[in-house]
């Protein structure tokens, strides 16, 4: 039986594993290799990372794990969990693996929703992104959009504005600006569009502009984009724990969820903001949590 089972290997499980390595742990880590930002092409806002690539990232992550016999990892998908009989619990993996451990981890990341916009996958992560902190310096003072759909619209679009002024936020069809708000806008020079759009203009990723549905164009150099965001997984849901106003898994200063034994950390505890340099903090403080747990307990 491990002490840890952690189910997802982004920035937060990895730098769980690699506290818990370091405190003598035996951990197994689970990372189905499909991380929510690898359309980006760089990462940006990790002090001594800056621009890395998500491939690189991960890489140099492995290389850090692998210096700690008592970490391992499997390419798998966890499917299934449930309490051993035994005390602990006993996770299912997609190639049909049994594993147990004393407490699990929860860091599979959140589920983004986009728009249904033609043509956005194309741009998302090269041209057209949904964190200005991660991204807003390398567009600063381009022609920017903001397509949202959300009614933070207004909140967004004040942000977005302080790297760059010419900005048009487009609703898409939606009415989510108060006249209030709109008035505010126009003071400021951000023009704002509510015409449903068609399709997104551009080529090799790099957005060139807007096709409204009523035949307007919009033209622009890059943008932002207002995805849903929800914490990734079945699994807490079948494990009953709490979450939070923001539909994020409920957790205490370590991690710890309303489920003995069970802990989260990464963007699927915090929703918001959603950076590495945080997600990887909150793993670190999960992983501390765990251990002395497990510490108390075997005292």
């Amino acid at each position: 039986m491990y002490d840890c089972i952690i189910i997802g290997g982004g920035p937060a499980g990895l730098s769980a594993a690699l506290v818990l390595g370091r405190s003598m742990r035996e951990v197994l880590l689970f990372d189905h290799g499909k991380p929510r930002h690898a359309p980006a092409r760089h990462s940006h806002g990790f002090i001594t990372r800056d621009g890395v690539t998500p491939a690189e990232f991960r890489t140099l992550a492995y290389k850090d794990l692998s210096a700690y016999p008592s970490i391992q990892k499997k390419e798998e998908e966890v499917i299934d969990v449930r309490h051993h009989n035994r005390g602990g619990f006993e996770v299912l993996s997609s190639t049909g693996t049994r594993e147990t451990a004393r407490t699990l981890l929860l860091s599979s990341g959140i589920q983004e929703k986009l728009p249904q916009i033609r043509g956005l996958d194309s741009f998302y992560g090269q041209s057209l992104f949904s964190c200005p902190y991660c991204d807003g310096y390398e567009v600063r003072g381009k022609k920017l959009v903001l397509i949202t759909e959300s009614k933070n619209a207004f909140a967004t679009a004040q942000i977005i504005q302080h790297w760059s002024k010419a900005l048009v936020l487009c609703t898409n069809g939606h009415s989510i600006v108060t006249p209030d708000q709109y008035r505010m806008l126009q003071v400021r020079g951000i023009q704002v569009t509510d015409q449903p759009i068609h399709q997104l203009l551009g080529k090799d990723g790099q957005l060139a502009g807007i096709a409204f549905t009523n035949g307007d164009k919009l033209s622009c150099e890059a943008g932002f984009v207002t995805p849903q965001l929800s914490h990734s997984g079945h699994l807490s849901y079948k494990l009953r724990c709490q979450l939070n106003d923001k539909g994020a898994i409920q957790t205490d200063g370590y991690g710890r969820t309303s489920i003995r034994g069970i802990y989260a950390a990464g963007d699927n505890s915090v929703i918001t903001p959603t950076q590495l340099v945080i997600a990887a903090g909150e793993g670190s403080r999960a992983a501390i949590g765990i251990n002395m747990d497990l510490i108390h307990a075997d005292f």
